[in-house]
């Protein structure tokens, strides 16, 4: 499957993360976090790092013209030359305008734009009822995923969990509704050009993965 480009959309905690793994182990094509990106490159002080390392200092948001400047500078790297998974990017139609430029610039086409569509009361339950071991981080779910002894992390008998400050309902919501208006635009603007596929998350891990499979190809 060589030179495969994918933009992976999908709510938080809707497990874009793990169907995104589980993409670049299969394909071996390199999944790019906006986030990772930009914590990489402010790193490695190159010249678009030090320009995100000012704003972010400054406790500004890092421009779009920025993001551009970076992915234009990871993706001419040789490790996506057989191609590249955008996750976190784009979120905003004038980002989406501003990839398909740069695209054009590098030759690049985008092969498929995939969204795992999970609907908010479901996401809402998975977040808010996720706590983790405090000793070795192993994760657990108030329904799905229960320590075998109740109190007892499975894996290294630890008695202490935690929750994450941001996993509750507010929050979720809040995180769920900015996900909404940000990018419900896009869906339309990628099925416009025929490249939009929408996938039921909303089910087993492995299933979702063997649809996102079907859908990229062998």
């Amino acid at each position: 499957m060589a030179g495969k480009r994918i933009i992976l959309m999908g709510p938080p905690g809707g497990g874009k993360g793990t169907q995104a793994k589980r993409i670049q182990e299969r394909y071996g094509i390199v999944q790019l976090s906006t986030g990772d990106m930009l914590r990489a490159a402010v790193a490695a002080g190159s010249p678009v790092g030090k320009q995100a390392k000012a704003v972010m200092d400054a406790g500004k948001l890092v421009s779009d013209e920025i993001i551009i400047s970076m992915i234009a500078e990871r993706i001419s790297q040789p490790d996506c030359f057989n191609g590249f998974i955008l996750d976190g990017f784009p979120r905003t139609v004038p980002q989406a305008e501003a990839l398909d430029k740069l695209l054009t610039e590098k030759r690049m086409d985008l092969d498929k734009v995939v969204e795992v569509a999970v609907p908010d009361e479901r996401l809402i339950e998975r977040i808010t009822g996720r706590f983790t071991c405090a000793k070795c981080g192993e994760g657990y779910h108030d329904t799905f995923k229960q320590p075998k002894k109740p109190g007892v992390c499975d894996v290294c008998g630890g008695t202490e969990f935690s929750r994450r400050a941001d996993d509750n309902a507010e929050t979720v919501k809040a995180r769920l509704k900015a996900y909404h208006v940000q990018t419900s635009p896009l869906l339309p603007y990628y099925e416009k050009k025929g490249l939009l596929m929408v996938i039921d998350g909303d089910r087993d891990m492995d299933v979702v993965t063997t649809d996102l499979i079907k859908i990229l190809g062998a």
